[in-house]
């Protein structure tokens, strides 16, 4: 999961007390915290053909095969072989400059197998060295400084190398790609025409792959690359083949060229040269390519020893001597056909499957339409996390290895050694297949019970019936859009959102919600279709990942970020106004930190404060006492002062009542509002202030709850008799024993609002079906009515626009729910 930040539940875990593989403390933390997060931090002591084992004696199958680079799995004794024959003849490892037997030999076969008409040979290091040496041949040859390459792409992470690689994130941090590098589309031969008509002459090479690997496994279409073939050489524009991962046997080829029946100008070898052992790369170019500057400017230390190239002579035999290529040809074949058939049974989850060879992927639905239904796994769909989890999960459960590949995170890469059997190919179909059932019933808790450190098996839910499918089709053209940012209340509430969780523990439920959080972004959970007065509105809901305990115990910039991160993924998808939710809007100052990222805001409070009046003012009988007071407790907050503001003229007495803890501040803020209030009200009495809330509710006939406390405020014994309490904060600030002990108490879940007709909402809130509160339906109204400037932000409220709430609730029949 990307760019992973430190969760909140480490902040009380110093890095310091927590013991740190070597691994992790000396090499890459970052991705050792990564791994470590996703349950894939394996300790791997063995491997031994298409297996490895943990330090327990797990044995894990690989089909990962480092990315292509262990034709022969782990440890092949061939491979041990050779490597022990140099051993035996002391022969020399580094001798530059001389006659390098091995590197000749090694050279001469590779010419011998290679397309005709390439001539030399230079030895590399690793992949990103060949890409390196063929740009530099390719510059040298043409007296040209351009390279064209393709979006997608994947040529290395060394800094030529990353130029030509076509995907922003990787080259960003370091400056490139420089000015002298294009890409265009991979697979679509008109844009390549278009810019070689243009600026042929701008250009030494284009370098393409045959099968874009880390690009999400990319098949193009047939004839493309000889088709580019004849445009580059049209244009005297050389054409470099990248078979760094598609060379030497994975695509069911010795090279891949052979299949497209061309022959390129220079073409690159690596990973499987090594035999899985090695380290070495190859680029073989024709003799119009091999210049005397580049052979007597460029050297390698390293390169063509002697250990790499006997080795890569080894590889070489074992693959031509018998039937090994073509054997992941035909294993290839069927496995492709094995996973077409699973696209068929999942096709909502499985949205392709393509490849060639043991050069294979299966991409994984980006929509949360798919699931049918809310659940983290929908979510993961839309962040891209799910292929990772997939994964994640194949490891842990089924002890399978696999990976994505890099560009494409929705993609799931299937690249077994070439040894792998078929029975190994069905082995991995048949465990994805089960996994894919547990996707389609939305069963994250079996999904995810590896996480959640669950020992025992999680049982298995039904794929979803038609009827059980909730979600709403995509938002429309030209309908208004708004996203409603929102967060767990408490741990409880992640059942509420994906109910298959109830079969875990509280404490495996909270490792579940820690893991979410440990993504370091927010997810969208689900969607909505608002109808009402011949108007609909399409709303998206977004998750921040952490229950109003975990804010208060962050850093406020932590929580402000992480608060900025979903509104401006709601703006980024489409989100024409964004409601703050909860702790989202205290966190935020109500909005007002919020207001530089370019979209309409609104808390909600607003329509919040008037369903909370209403409600509490008609739950009694329709003729107030005449010695009504009410007080509003949190009264310097927004809800709080709206509430004040609609309540000053309909009682005989208002007391404001704010934190104990801070009771000088406190007294001074309420004082200064109850100026504001006898000003707008034009009373000159009956509004007083205080910081003891027990006093202060004794004789209350009235009580709003309107604080950012996470804790019980208000005891039973606390209320006057026959008092009628309207609680707005969440969590709760009353005991929900309350009920029980005081039943002469009328207590109302404020600001809970009944949508039209009582629609699907589109999110589980823990509320009575098609009810809403009211932060979310006054920007539904607001939606609705495409009135996103009038958003409330900030917490002085005026009279204008309660009076516009209730005017659209009107519009709209939107009403507050009652006792």
């Amino acid at each position: 999961m990307a760019h992973l930040e430190a969760p909140a539940h480490e902040l009380e875990a110093p890095e310091s007390d927590r013991p740190l593989h070597p691994f992790g403390r000396f090499v890459n933390p970052h991705l050792d915290r990564e791994l470590a997060q996703l349950k894939m931090n394996k300790r791997f002591v063995q491997g031994r053909g298409c297996h490895l084992y943990d330090e327990h004696g797990t044995e894990y199958l690989d089909c990962v095969s480092s990315f292509g680079a262990l034709p022969f799995g782990y440890n092949p004794d061939a491979i041990w072989e050779a490597i022990r024959a140099v051993e035996s003849a002391a022969e020399p490892s580094f001798a530059q400059p001389a006659r390098l037997d091995a590197a000749g030999q090694l050279a001469e076969r590779l010419i011998e197998l290679a397309p005709s008409g390439l001539d030399h040979v230079t030895f590399t290091n690793s992949g990103a060295e060949a890409v390196e040496v063929a740009i530099k041949l390719a510059r040298a040859a043409t007296g040209r400084p351009g390279i064209l390459s393709t979006l997608g792409a994947f040529h290395g992470k060394t800094l030529a190398a990353l130029s030509a690689t076509g995907r922003g994130v990787y080259q960003e941090p370091f400056g490139v790609p420089t000015a002298e590098f294009e890409h265009i589309p991979y697979g679509d031969l008109r844009p390549l025409r278009d810019i070689l008509t243009r600026k042929a002459g701008d250009f030494a090479a284009f370098i393409v792959e045959p099968i874009q690997g880390e690009g999400g496994i990319v098949v193009p279409p047939a004839n493309y690359l000889a088709k580019a073939r004849k445009l580059c050489a049209r244009h005297g524009v050389l054409l470099i083949v990248d078979e760094i991962q598609t060379g030497l046997g994975r695509s069911g080829k010795l090279f891949a060229c052979d299949e497209a029946g061309i022959t390129p100008d220079i073409m690159l070898l690596a990973k499987a040269l090594g035999g899985g052992i090695m380290p070495i790369g190859a680029v073989l170019c024709g003799q119009h390519c091999y210049t005397e500057s580049f052979a007597l400017k460029h050297s390698s230390t390293f390169a063509g020893n002697a250990l790499a190239c006997r080795v890569g002579l080894k590889t070489l035999e074992l693959l031509t001597e018998g039937h090994l290529v073509r054997q992941v040809a035909d294993n290839g074949t069927h496995l492709l056909r094995r996973l077409e058939a699973l696209r068929e049974r999942h096709g909502e989850l499985v949205t392709d499957v393509r490849g060639r060879g043991y050069m294979l992927g299966i991409e994984l639905t980006r929509r949360q339409e798919a699931f049918g239904r809310r659940c983290l796994l929908s979510m993961m769909a839309v962040e891209e996390d799910l292929a990772i989890v997939v994964c994640s999960h194949l490891l842990n459960h089924h002890r399978i290895r696999t990976m994505t590949t890099l560009n494409g995170s929705c993609v799931i890469r299937v690249e077994p050694p070439l040894i792998a059997t078929r029975a190994q190919c069905d082995q991995f179909v048949d465990a994805l297949d089960e996994v894919l059932g547990d996707l389609s019933a939305c069963n994250s808790a079996r999904i995810l019970s590896h996480v959640a450190e669950r020992t025992e098996p999680v049982p298995k839910m039904p794929p979803l019936q038609t009827s059980e499918r909730t979600l709403p089709s995509p938002a429309g053209a030209d309908e208004p859009r708004f996203a409603f940012v929102v967060h767990p209340v408490e741990l409880r509430s992640i059942v509420d959102f994906d109910p298959s969780l109830a079969l875990l523990d509280d404490c495996q439920q909270e490792k579940v919600l820690r893991f979410i959080q440990d993504a370091g972004r927010p997810g969208v959970v689900g969607s909505t279709r608002i109808e009402a007065a011949g108007r609909s509105a399409y709303g998206e809901f977004i998750d921040v990942h952490y229950t109003a305990e975990d804010f208060k115990k962050m850093p406020f910039e932590r929580v402000l970020g992480e608060v900025r991160k979903a509104v401006e993924l709601a703006h980024s998808r489409g989100a024409e106004i964004v409601g703050l939710g909860g702790f989202t809007s205290i966190v935020s100052r109500n909005g007002l930190e919020l207001q530089d990222l370019g979209v309409p805001l609104t808390t909600g409070n607003s329509y919040t404060a008037v369903a909370t009046v209403e409600a509490l003012l008609t739950s009694k009988a329709p003729t107030l006492p005449k010695d009504a007071t009410a007080v509003v407790v949190g009264g310097v907050g927004a809800v709080g002062r709206a509430a004040a503001l609609l309540l000053v003229n309909r009682v005989a007495s208002l007391v404001l009542v704010g934190n104990p803890e801070y009771p000088a501040r406190s007294l001074a803020e309420l004082d200064a509002f109850k100026t504001e209030l006898l000003d707008v009200s034009g009373r000159t009495a009956a509004i007083s202030t205080s910081v003891d809330l027990r006093e202060s509710l004794a004789n209350a006939h009235f009580v709003v709850s309107a604080t950012s406390s996470t804790g019980i405020l208000i005891r039973p014994d606390d209320l006057a008799r026959d008092a009628v309490v309207c609680d707005t904060s969440l969590p709760a600030n009353f005991p929900p024993e309350i009920r029980e002990q005081r039943p002469d108490v009328t207590l109302i879940a404020g600001g809970i609002i009944r949508v039209p007709d009582a629609q699907e909402i589109g999110v589980e809130l823990g509320l009575d079906p098609g009810c809403v509160y009211g932060c979310m339906a006054e920007t539904m109204m607001l939606t609705l009515s495409r009135n996103f400037e009038e958003g409330t932000v900030g917490t002085n409220p005026t009279s204008r626009r309660l009076d516009l709430m209730r005017e659209l609730a009107a519009e709209y029949s939107f009403t507050p729910v009652g006792a």
